[in-house]
């Protein structure tokens, strides 16, 4: 199981192929919580999007890089939205 308490602000999230997912706002509960940088375009852009806990396989180089279990294009399928109120 993966400490996630050590997962730092504004750490690089990495799929298990190298590619760049996007990058921490915060940990929410058991998601990580993406920029809205890393938000997409079209409808996806301007809001926050989640990784769950589930997809983590490791924290590395002291919680600035954060490891999937899945490629990055696999990733991103797996990811939730914001929900708007």
């Amino acid at each position: 199981m993966v400490d996630t308490s050590t997962i730092k602000e504004h750490a690089d999230v990495i799929g298990a192929d190298g590619v760049h997912v996007g990058t921490v706002d915060h940990m929410q509960g058991d998601r990580i919580k993406l920029t809205k940088a890393d938000s997409g375009e079209g409808h996806h852009k301007g809001h926050h999007h989640f990784i769950g806990k589930g997809l983590i396989a490791a924290v590395e180089d002291d919680g600035k890089t954060v490891r999937l279990s899945a490629n990055g294009d696999v990733a991103v399928t797996f990811e939730e939205e914001e929900n708007e109120a």
